[in-house]
């Protein structure tokens, strides 16, 4: 799908080729993620959008490995670290071992969904933040207060110095999510990852923590993965769009083309099931049904049983390829020319 390597440019810094995240359990295979290509530049969002178990999350913890058991990982996840541009593939390494840690909060970081489960709820925030400093940027435990404290502030922390010695159940949701947020970045990653960061908070907090993200990526240069069910935040966030259902991206342009030239029936679905205030006494639309369970799925689109423009012996017959319909716009879907 790539158009250009991340041999060939060095903007590009991370590219997943055929990512697979497979779970062998007694009913058969689950494919969680089934085939997944995606690629990040420095400075640039790219969002990762669709319904709850359509492999978002399972996607962006494969590029971690910190895919929980029995789920196996295979595919290239090739990423240009930062300290001397060597490029390596995360996919080879293994899931415990140094190099990988290194790489895992030090130039990668991830926000996680729920910070109540993230947090460790027997240790202050203050020594979860300076554990990951001092195992990737200094050895001084003052030192590494310090910088704990500095990004408690900059991700707008109020009394960060009294902050830093309360616990995860202390603090309020939008303090919690703000702290989530400082973990990630306490060790000024190259790549964050933001997995709905904005769950269960009120819209007032969830306003001030895009903008925080938005910020602190124009002040840093990191590049960012956003993951969320949405749209409206994917306009204000992303560069890039990657539409995920059943484990594949059915869609891959720019938020500008998703927004305004979207051709798969899927993605034409969300978009239209989004309210307007020019919509009076109208219903909304939804897509009937949901997301099935990725386990012994019939050939064909994963789309077909919940799209209104599906054609039997066409849609139901094989596996549908990822086509490129201009520069930079792929669609999997064969009733797109």
């Amino acid at each position: 799908m790539h158009e250009t390597s991340i041999n060939d440019n060095e903007e590009i810094i991370l590219e997943v080729n055929n990512l697979k995240t497979y779970f062998k359990l007694d009913e058969g295979i689950l494919k969680a993620v089934d085939g997944v290509d995606l690629q990040l530049k420095k400075g640039k969002t790219l969002g990762i959008v669709g319904e709850s178990g359509s492999g978002k999350s399972v996607t962006t913890k494969a590029i971690l490995q910190i895919v929980d058991t029995p789920g196996e990982v295979e595919g290239e996840i090739k990423f240009r670290r930062r300290k001397n541009g060597e490029i390596i593939d995360i996919g080879k390494l293994h899931s415990k071992g140094s190099e990988v840690r290194d790489i895992r909060g030090g130039e990668i970081s991830m926000i996680f969904q729920e910070p109540m489960k993230a947090f460790s709820p027997i240790h202050t925030i203050g020594n979860q933040l300076t554990e990951a400093i001092l195992l990737h940027d200094t050895k001084d435990e003052k030192e590494a207060r310090k910088i704990a404290i500095d990004t408690l502030e900059k991700v707008g922390m109020s009394n960060p110095d009294q902050r830093i010695d309360q616990y995860p159940h202390e603090l309020s949701g939008g303090m919690r999510q703000r702290a989530m947020i400082a973990m990630a970045l306490c060790c000024n990653p190259s790549i964050l990852i933001a997995d709905e960061p904005t769950t269960a908070l009120d819209v007032t907090v969830q306003a001030q923590v895009l903008d925080l993200i938005n910020n602190l990526k124009e002040n840093t240069g990191s590049a960012v993965i956003f993951i969320t069910h949405d749209l409206g935040v994917i306009a204000e966030m992303a560069d890039d769009v990657a539409v995920m259902y059943l484990g594949k991206v059915v869609e891959y342009t720019d938020v500008d083309t998703l927004f305004f030239g979207a051709l798969h029936p899927y993605t034409q679905g969300l978009l239209q099931s989004i309210p307007s205030l020019a919509m009076i006494n109208q219903r909304l639309e939804s897509i009937e049904g949901t997301v099935p369970t990725p386990i012994n799925l019939p050939k064909g689109c994963g789309f077909y049983s919940r799209c209104k423009k599906a054609k039997d012996g066409v849609c139901n017959v094989d596996d549908i390829p990822f086509v490129k319909v201009k520069e930079g716009h792929y669609v999997r879907c064969v009733l797109v020319e």
